[in-house]
């Protein structure tokens, strides 16, 4: 009887009887069973046990993986067991090919892979991933070739790196890896260690290991190809729906925000995001940089955006999705608020960059919270920050997103997907940009055309009024010599000490016994007591011109009409002359703060900022804040840009500028809200003046100094503005009754336009407390100003003086007015003492007559 190396033998040297054998003797229903029935290898050590009839059978069933709709990961689990039993090989892994930031990467998706062990034992969890860079190892070598390797002996290949023994504490010596491919794209690589019972890996295996990788690229491409169609599919939906609702909403850009970032939640695919709103500001206001200036304030040193703007997220809109929906917004949010604790968004909003972060709790560079970030439990794992940047290349804030919902870190498809959303996001605030810009214009139209219907420039005859030039000369200014029309001009303004009586050197000055036309002239005699006309060349006719049409700028109404405006300019002057302040201050400087000081309310209305908004005037919606200073101030720049009423028309680039920032100065500083920002460091330039005793020490203190100028100026400003409180007794009474008169009116229109209580100040019902009110206002307010002052120049003493005299008077009514109240309280109490004892006598003659 022949043995069985014998028959082998016989079958090998004669194939054609071996196939007539198989075919006669292997029927179609033993292929059957043997394909339907479990693999069963006894001895995973010896390839032996697997004969033709069971690779079949192998083959077969990975085909059938082929049709299943199981997940990626499963399927190639499968083959990587099959290929380890049928390579003998010790172990396989699968490593995933992606990008992150920009950088691609492997990550062990399947580790360890052998023909027994279990799917779940071999699937690594996202947050316990190996990575390495496609520039290391064999493994990312055979990823960037994207060519198949086959090393007998690690040892010996340059290209080999023991990170991953390192980590894992396995040892390799050989090793097969293939990449798995998608046209050009390489998606990940599968790699099989070291041979059971060998040394390497034989070309034979080699070969046995290509071919089966066939149904490992298939079941991968097949998992890529439906997943690029998600990809896709989600980008369109984003880029769509986030387009629709950008263009319903093109008045607010955090409503625009809102409305696109919560339509598309779903097609995000992560447990929760959040969007930080930046603050535009890019320079503070003047008076805010004072302190830091003087070195009262340390100046901000945190992080700024790449366009220099200080970072404040003003605004936070959490879109918590992970359970119930629920979408919170947070203005002003604190700085360990869950989504900026960690410094991340901060730190995209410095740098423009994207952070795709996996693993964010062993980070040591950001502060991650590694516990639950609120009541509901919610984990931070992985996180994708992006900045949201406008046309202008500036970023207006950062959208952060947390936790993909298949736990998988974010790859490089959700930053496509994310990224265009955010650049769409950025591009339409272009929107909101062009719709603020139409609304602005049109707000700046509804007010020039109000201010064309109530002002006109000043007439040919009005200035031929003044400057009378057909009279004297039978000849137009423009044909006149500058010279003589200086001396015309001269002339025709009153003299400095005898405006119709009064002096305007002294600080008593009253403009009760001139007439608005006088006053005008003596405007005229101001610049040319302080020495500018000549000296800047300002031609007479435009300062005529100029300065009658800055009285006709002033309305009619009761107080903050042509003599305020007159007055604070007038005190301006004295403060220069008189108060010697004019020391510290060049010829221009003084001419600018005159000019800005006539300025300083023209075109008041007769109520105040708190009432423009509330009204939601036109102004109010163009200036955010100092309401009615700033369109002071653009009325007067306004008169600056007429030809024939720009009194600094001869002046040089830089002198015209300079004078444009301090009427901005001047006329920003007589907003009263202001006063309390600027009292400290006024006080404190006195405060170190005081002690200096030679004149030229503090004169360079001051004068070297822009900063120290201009908080002096500022609070002159101030002191001008409230000026007629420190007027002669006869003179304030009056001035104070057409002050009291016009917040009347204004108290008469919040109660009857805006259905609002005034305050008692505004309240013409609480007319007899205005006594007492003023004594209030001088303590609150002016007290400080003067005395100050007083202390800075003893010049300014009388000011000082005319106030505590002028209180004393206040002080005395409001005594006749809380004595009058306490008579009438009295006799109030004296009526109900009555009244009560007559109710106790009725009661006792009730109770004894029954």
């Amino acid at each position: 009887m022949a043995d069985k190396d014998s028959v082998e033998k016989y079958l090998e040297n004669n194939p054609q009887v071996a196939k007539e054998y198989f075919d006669k003797k292997l029927r179609a229903e033993a292929l059957t069973a043997a394909f339907s029935g479990t693999l069963d290898i006894k001895d995973t050590a010896s390839f032996k046990d697997v004969n033709s009839v069971q690779e079949a059978a192998i083959i077969f069933e990975l085909v059938q993986e082929l049709h299943k709709q199981a997940c990626m990961e499963k399927s190639l689990h499968k083959v990587l067991q099959r290929v380890t039993l049928l390579l003998q090989a010790d172990r396989a892994s699968y490593y995933v090919c992606r990008s992150r930031n920009g950088i691609p990467e492997l990550s062990t998706s399947l580790f360890d892979v052998t023909p027994t062990s279990k799917y779940e034992a071999n699937l690594v969890n996202p947050q316990s991933e190996i990575v390495i860079p496609t520039d290391m190892g064999i493994v990312g070598h055979t990823a960037t070739s994207k060519k198949p390797q086959n090393v007998p002996d690690i040892s010996k290949n340059s290209k080999f790196c023991d990170f991953v023994d390192k980590q894992t504490g396995y040892k390799t010596k050989c090793m097969l890896t293939f990449p798995i491919m998608a046209d050009k794209d390489c998606l990940g690589v599968m790699m099989a260690l070291n041979k059971i019972g060998a040394d390497a890996f034989t070309p034979e295996d080699e070969k046995l290991f290509h071919k089966y990788m066939t149904f490992a690229q298939v079941i991968a491409l097949q998992y890529y190809t439906a997943y690029m169609f998600n990809v896709e599919s989600r980008r369109s939906q984003v880029l769509l729906w986030s387009a629709s609702k950008v263009f319903e909403e093109l008045t607010d850009i955090e409503r625009q925000f809102h409305k696109a970032l919560y339509t598309v939640r779903t097609y995000l695919q992560c447990e929760r995001y959040s969007v930080g709103l930046l603050d535009m500001t890019k320079e503070k206001e003047f008076y805010d940089e004072w302190p830091v200036k003087l070195g009262d304030v340390e100046p901000y040193k945190g992080p700024k955006t790449p366009d220099g703007r200080e970072i404040n997220f003003y605004k936070i809109i959490d879109y918590l999705l992970e359970a119930k929906e629920e979408i919170k917004v947070i203005p002003g949010p604190p700085a360990d608020h869950w989504a900026l604790v960690s410094g991340l968004p901060t730190y995209v909003a410095e740098n423009g960059f994207i952070c795709n972060m996996m693993n964010v709790a062993a980070d040591d560079y950001f502060t991650f919270q590694k516990e639950a970030v609120d009541e509901t439990g919610f984990v931070i794992k992985n996180v994708l920050s992006l900045p949201i940047v406008n046309k202008k290349e500036e970023i207006v804030g950062v959208a952060t997103f947390y936790n993909r919902k298949d736990g998988k870190p974010f790859d490089e498809h959700d930053e496509q997907i994310t990224e265009a959303l955010t650049q769409f996001l950025g591009w339409s605030v272009l929107n909101c940009d062009t719709y603020d810009r139409l609304n602005r214009m049109e707000w700046r139209k509804d007010i020039a055309q109000e201010m064309l219907m109530y002002q006109t420039q000043c007439t040919t005859d009005e200035m031929q009024s003044i400057l009378n030039t057909k009279e004297k000369f039978d000849a137009d200014p423009e044909d006149c010599d500058q010279k003589e029309m200086y001396k015309l001009l001269r002339a025709n303004c009153p003299p400095a000490d005898n405006v119709d009586g009064e002096n305007l050197y002294s600080f008593g000055f009253s403009d009760f016994p001139v007439s608005e036309f006088g006053l005008i002239k003596a405007g005229i005699r101001i610049f040319f007591e302080l020495g500018v006309v000549e000296k800047f060349k300002v031609p007479a006719e435009t300062l005529t011109r100029w300065m009658y049409t800055v009285r006709k700028g002033y309305r009619s109404i009761t107080y903050h009409n042509w003599r305020h405006g007159f007055n604070v300019g007038h005190t301006m002057f004295c403060l220069l002359q008189t108060g010697r302040l004019r020391k510290y201050y060049s010829d221009l400087d003084a001419f600018a703060m005159v000019a800005a000081a006539f300025c300083h309310d023209i075109d008041h209305r007769g109520t105040n900022n708190l009432y423009q908004t509330k009204s939601a005037s036109p102004l109010a919606k163009l200036h955010g804040s100092s309401i009615m200073e700033r369109h002071h101030l653009e009325y007067s720049k306004t008169l600056m840009g007429e030809e024939n009423l720009n009194i600094f028309c001869n002046l040089q680039k830089r002198q015209f500028e300079t004078v444009q920032h301090l009427f901005d100065v001047c006329i920003i500083a007589t907003d009263l809200a202001l006063y309390f920002k600027k009292r400290t460091m006024f006080q404190n330039i006195v405060n170190a003046t005081e002690p200096m005793a030679e004149e030229k020490e503090a004169i360079a203190y001051i004068s070297n100094n822009p900063i120290r100028k201009e908080i002096i100026m500022a609070m002159m400003m101030t002191g001008c503005d409230l000026s007629a409180i420190t007027k002669p007794w006869e003179v304030q009474s009056k001035v104070a009754l057409m002050v009291a008169a016009e917040f009347w009116e204004q108290g008469d229109l919040e109660r009857t336009v805006l259905d609002q209580q005034p305050i008692p100040m505004m309240d013409r019902n609480c007319a007899e407390q205005l006594p007492k009110m003023q004594c209030g206002f001088i303590d609150f307010v002016c007290s400080f100003v003067y005395k100050e002052f007083s202390r800075f120049h003893k010049e300014i003493q009388p000011m000082f003086d005319g106030l505590n005299n002028n209180r004393a008077h206040w002080n005395e009514l409001a005594e006749v007015y809380n004595a009058k109240m306490k008579a009438i309280e009295d006799e109030k109490k004296k009526l109900e003492e009555e009244e009560a004892k007559k109710g106790r006598e009725s009661f006792f003659f009730f109770f004894f007559f029954f």
